[in-house]
């Protein structure tokens, strides 16, 4: 088993949809997180309309400050970058309730489309997230024995700060395999505005 750890619209003249609270939205209405890391940006569209839960739950981690300071500590060119739950010192952050899963939503583990990670029980996901640098169909929904891991958004500005990060050297790190030889930060996520 694999295991990966509602506003109103206003459109401003000329300009970016805009939530009541200023949030930046894309032409389809959907709010945009930056991740600023150390090696660039990247900006991530969420689909609250396919994943509420989830993307709620990414919002609240976000806008509580929860991924500053954490590390991509989980990195397998040919797979998937993952992050959000680990500190540089390999410290796992202490996170909120794990939410359900909402793997059956007609999104797919597609080339820079996010997704939680989560241990073998489904409805595990808490802070971690990552990044698929490939197609990974084989976590997608297919049924009860392969409940799938929930994808929430997608990559639509920096593939290729993604696909520096998927590149980087690594190692082991204490009991993880796969973590990044220099740490590959995430300085500060926010929502576009």
């Amino acid at each position: 088993m694999l295991a990966l750890f509602g506003c109103a619209s206003q459109q401003p003249a000329g300009g970016t949809p805009q939530t009541a609270n200023g949030t930046q939205q894309t032409a389809s209405g959907n709010a945009v997180v930056v991740l600023e890391t150390s090696k660039g940006n990247m900006e991530i569209e969420l689909y609250a309309d396919k994943a509420p839960v989830t993307v709620s739950n990414f919002l609240m981690y976000v806008n509580e400050h929860f991924y500053d300071g954490t590390v991509f500590h989980r990195v397998m060119d040919g797979f998937m970058i993952q992050g959000g739950g680990f500190t540089p010192d390999g410290i796992e952050r202490y996170t909120r309730d794990p939410i359900i899963l909402e793997s059956r939503n007609g999104l797919h583990n597609g080339i820079g489309y996010v997704a939680m990670a989560r241990t073998e029980d489904p409805n595990s996901a808490t802070s971690q997230f990552f990044i698929n640098v490939v197609d990974n169909s084989m976590l997608d929904y297919s049924g009860p024995a392969n409940p799938g891991y929930a994808v929430f958004g997608k990559v639509v500005s920096g593939m290729d700060v993604v696909n520096t990060i998927k590149s980087v050297p690594v190692s082991t790190r204490g009991y993880y395999e796969n973590w990044p030889v220099e740490d590959v930060m995430i300085i500060r996520a926010y929502v576009k505005q």
